[in-house]
């Protein structure tokens, strides 16, 4: 069917389940690389240039945020995911054709770039569903990302050690195959009726950054956010290898099914966001990363870690979902390229996280890595004190 893009035109529980399948489909191929890089080395004994397939990937995922998000709002929405989908299989077949570690790294920019198609489906959600139904439809969806994400190392790390590591990126191909079948079968031939050029709708997301406050408030609370979360991440192989854990990378993977709680989170946390307002949920957010913060710095324990994670990983996913909520709102027609405002800060945050936990660890160890991740989430929270006390002061006026 051959459609103008309308608000809440309609998203049925199977559509809903199908976007949220496919958007874990697609962003599980940022991770597949991570647990295969010892089997890839063996293959390709000598070369330095394998350890940079994860950042290659990244970078990929990067550009698709910067130059393919953009997109959603100017050409035909079920297209350019079908496509997206496609270029996944391509990308994946050729890292498993791959004979160099110059193919691969080629190979896994561009698996990355087409990934961030699970980043077209997200709005789609926020269109197509009612307002006072919105976060809870982001939070179905983004659950689909986090499973994907969950279970992209545990299954990657599986078929690597069972069958190797090609075989994974050749599984890769009809996942992503159905993954397009399914889209085309479920999702509406959106048109957009906004007629801008590529280069037009690159130059708008300056002009969106700077005419919309709440996208700001949003990007930088969650790009603090998910800095303090990477920081967590990038070093917590570190601290289980130090001898008061004594424990190997593999228990460090075993966290990451631990913060799985935060799957069911994002859904709950729409759903708040629809009744109670998403700005509170952001605050809660917030509130919830610094007191993870709060447990790890101070219980230093398998336990402390345990229940340090879960509240870290509900904390962030409760502040992503309200803060997509409150964006998605902003404007109807452009939700493709705030989209892409918000998500590049968002990774930014992350990359920026990552960089600063290791001079942290360096310097401070896991103390003084606490030390930046309660700082981190402080700043979140200072945003948005500074945000509201604003907002009183022009009221006032």
């Amino acid at each position: 069917m051959d459609t103008n893009e309308t608000e809440h035109s309609g998203l049925g529980r199977a559509r809903l389940y199908a976007m949220a399948v496919a958007s874990g489909i697609a962003v599980a191929n940022i991770y597949y690389n991570q647990p295969l890089l010892g089997l890839i080395e063996a293959e390709f004994p000598g070369e330095p240039a394998i350890g940079l397939l994860p950042t290659a990937t990244q970078l990929g995922y990067a550009l698709g945020l910067l130059l393919l998000l953009p997109l959603g709002d100017i050409v035909r929405r079920r297209r350019l995911i079908v496509g997206q989908f496609l270029a996944i299989a391509i990308a994946a077949a050729a890292a498993a054709l791959a004979q160099s570690p110059f193919l691969l790294i080629v190979a896994s920019v561009l698996l990355g770039a087409s990934a961030t198609v699970a980043q077209q489906i997200v709005p789609i959600a926020a269109m197509l569903s009612k307002p006072d139904k919105r976060g809870a439809a982001i939070g179905t969806v983004m659950a689909g990302v986090l499973t994907g994400i969950l279970l992209s190392r545990t299954i990657s790390g599986f078929v690597g050690a069972h069958a190797g590591w090609r075989e994974m990126f050749w599984a890769s191909v009809p996942l992503a195959l159905a993954a397009s079948l399914l889209m085309v079968r479920t999702l509406p031939d959106l048109r957009s009726a906004l007629r801008l050029p590529y280069r037009e709708a690159l130059v708008s997301l300056v002009t969106l950054w700077r005419r919309e406050p709440a996208l700001r408030l949003a990007s930088v609370v969650q790009a603090a956010l998910f800095a303090s979360f990477t920081a967590f991440w990038t070093v917590l192989a570190l601290y289980l290898a130090t001898p008061r854990f004594n424990l190997g990378a593999d228990a460090a993977g075993l966290f990451g099914i631990v913060g799985a709680i935060g799957v069911f989170a994002a859904p709950i946390a729409g759903r708040v966001a629809d009744r109670r307002g998403a700005r509170s949920v952001v605050w809660l957010g917030a509130a919830l990363t610094l007191s993870a913060w709060g447990v790890l710095g101070a219980w230093a324990s398998l336990a402390g870690l345990v229940i340090g994670v879960i509240v870290l990983d509900i904390g962030i996913q409760v502040a992503l979902i309200a803060n997509q909520h409150i964006i998605y709102a902003l404007e109807p027609a452009a939700r493709s390229r705030i989209n892409t405002v918000f998500m590049t800060s968002m990774f930014l945050g992350g990359s920026a996280g990552s960089a600063l936990s290791f001079a942290a660890w360096s310097y401070g160890a896991w103390f003084g890595v606490s030390v930046l991740g309660l700082a981190l989430a402080g700043l979140a929270l200072a945003a948005m004190l500074l945000a509201r006390r604003a907002a009183r002061l022009a009221i006032s006026r």
